[in-house]
């Protein structure tokens, strides 16, 4: 099968080239800029384009699909080419769906915690040697792709984003998957660029439930009133099993999971991690692990990828970095950090550069998301709000949204820098939040 990939320098786009490279398919691609990793692994493997830039010659009529990533515009050449000559052009999850509509799918959902599940779940079958077929959006210790297709795995698991499919395809990513076994982790109102109100947004997910096939099944975070309201008001039949925070207790440090079989020693820390742990439990068990096992696996996992990540210090300072930008993310962050280093003090840095983040009517929703932190610090670039055609926020704005007075705010790198540079990492715990990089900040040295 030949594919062509418009945008295939993605994080998702080019796990997605590399598994159809793997599984035997001809793919080639284009972008307009591919940054690493992405540049190093397309070159590893034969497909990484020759000159970026868009180039309509490469779409031709013996292509079998044309695989459209978020990166692209409506108006890409490459696009309009492949309409003109009448070829199937896919979004990412639409592939994903014909790659894996005879088998059964396992959806993973939620505004957090789904990629820490969909991890979770991973590891336990990849400790049992369990083959399935996935899709997550995190690098796994282990795994040296994040996507895998295969032509005999009876199962895909698959994380499951409500952001929209394509420039062409505004639907939710996961409602396409019309998934077998599905599991909805939380709702908290992100992506405001996109859905303008809360209920839009709650909207996808009802949307999510319903598109659960016939006599499937649900578990769901029974902890959380906004997804324990989807469920009971869905019509369509599926068996639903709700899961909730387990016992545990820190001792020394470490955690342990209160079970019948015993305390079990876990490499994560967090009550949400806790409550994924549980909820990838439950899928585990729908997938023929038994609890036993599924406690023998998880004791090694570590974490997915920026999700409370340990970073190797030179200096042997103790920081993790996490992805947590939206509201809910960081308070679960700040949350297990003050829980699970209460003695030490703590530092908290947080980036907001995301639209959501940095949309003042949206900024409310951080009220006390940094509370407990012995110092806390709030960092975004006003030129990334020019960039972005976004109107000028001040730090006593950000103060007043977070509830916070004794708050730290940068508004540009070089000060917050200085500052980073002040400090003894040696000397307490340190906590760093953001999707992106707090203006190229070397958070190993």
């Amino acid at each position: 099968m030949k594919t062509h990939f418009i945008a295939i320098g993605g994080s998702a786009m080019h796990n997605l080239a590399i598994a159809l490279k793997d599984k035997g398919y001809q793919v080639t691609g284009s972008d307009d800029a591919i940054f690493e990793p992405s540049k190093s692994r397309l070159e590893k493997k034969g497909i990484l384009p020759q000159e970026m830039g868009w180039f309509p010659e490469k779409i031709t009529s013996d292509i079998d699909a044309v695989i459209l990533g978020m990166h692209a515009h409506q108006d890409n050449p490459e696009l309009a080419r492949a309409k003109e000559l009448g070829l199937k052009i896919y979004s990412y999850p639409e592939f994903l769906y014909e790659q894996a509509k005879n088998k059964t799918r396992v959806v993973i959902a939620g505004s957090h915690g789904k990629t820490t599940i969909t991890s979770m779940i991973l590891h336990v079958l990849n400790f049992h040697q369990k083959d399935v077929d996935f899709m997550v959006g995190a690098q796994l210790e282990g795994f040296d792709c994040m996507v895998k297709l295969t032509q005999d795995n009876d199962f895909m698991v698959l994380e499951g984003d409500e952001y929209l499919s394509s420039p062409i395809d505004l639907r939710s990513k996961f409602l396409l998957y019309q998934p077998n076994i599905a599991l909805m982790s939380g709702i908290a109102w992100d992506h405001i660029n996109v859905f303008k109100t809360f209920d839009d947004y709650i909207d996808q997910f009802r949307k999510f439930v319903a598109s659960i096939t016939a006599g499937g099944v649900l578990v769901y975070n029974e902890e959380d009133p906004e997804v324990v309201k989807v469920v009971e008001n869905a019509e369509n039949y599926f068996r639903k099993i709700p899961y909730k925070t387990p016992e545990y207790e820190i001792n020394n440090g470490k955690v342990y999971l209160k079970t019948e079989m015993g305390d079990v020693p876990l490499s994560v820390f967090g009550a949400h991690n806790l409550l994924n742990l549980e909820g990838a439990r439950h899928i585990c068990q729908q997938l023929g692990i038994m609890d036993e096992d599924f406690y023998e696996a998880i004791m090694s996992f570590k974490g997915a990828s920026k999700r409370l990540e340990k970073v190797e210090r030179e200096d042997k300072g103790t920081l993790y970095k996490d992805f947590a930008h939206a509201p809910s993310k960081v308070k679960a962050a700040v949350k297990a950090f003050n829980e699970q280093f209460k003695s030490e003090k703590k530092y908290g840095f947080l980036e907001l550069h995301t639209y959501s983040s940095l949309n003042p009517a949206f900024l409310e929703q951080y009220d006390h998301a940094m509370d407990g932190l012995d110092e806390a610090v709030v960092f975004y670039s006003e030129d990334a709000l020019k960039i972005k055609r976004m109107e000028p926020i001040s730090p006593e704005f950000i103060k007043e949204k977070f509830k916070n007075e004794n708050l730290r705010v940068f508004t540009n790198a070089e000060d917050l820098h200085a500052y980073w540079n002040t400090l003894d990492k040696t000397n307490g715990v340190y906590l760093m939040m953001s999707s992106g990089n707090f203006g190229g900040l070397d958070l190993t040295k």
